[in-house]
């Protein structure tokens, strides 16, 4: 097989331009049985709740430009979605937790406090959106919503 034709499962791949299929695959590795997958779905789901709560702080967070309690948002949201393998939350999280620390998106040079809170409010749409697919995909390969959103 050659180095892009894909050895993952057609369904998983189809995931990934969104999960990181390894870290995925791990964490589907835990359960017991393939059938239920009691523990990816449970993680996964607490995931989805996590995610949403963040969100909302994150939002009201920005409403009163609390760039420190962005960061520190981000920094924890990153965490979570680096465990599942969630990419592009994970990349955009990492972005915010850089900004909310008055650093560039790759958190190396010191920016103003206004072109901090101009790339949280664009990113944050961004983020729900893509954590949106990724939730519908989850929630669709592990049978957790009928309807996701």
């Amino acid at each position: 097989m050659s180095d892009d034709e894909s050895s993952y499962p057609p369904e998983l791949d189809a995931a990934k331009e969104f999960i990181e299929i390894e870290t995925f695959e791990q964490i589907l590795e835990m359960d017991d049985d393939d059938e239920d997958r009691e523990f990816s779905t449970a993680l996964v789901a607490g995931f989805f709740e996590q995610a949403e709560a963040t969100f909302t702080s994150m939002d009201e967070a920005l409403v009163k430009e609390d760039l420190p309690q962005l960061s520190s948002l981000g920094h924890f949201l990153k965490g979570s979605s680096a465990t599942l393998g969630i990419i592009k939350v994970r990349d955009r999280c990492e972005k915010i937790q850089h900004w909310g620390a008055l650093k560039d998106e790759a958190g190396n040079i010191e920016i103003k406090k206004e072109e901090a809170l101009k790339h949280i409010s664009t990113t944050i749409p961004k983020m729900k959106e893509e954590y949106k697919i990724a939730k519908i995909w989850l929630g669709k390969y592990l049978n957790i919503y009928d309807n996701p959103e």
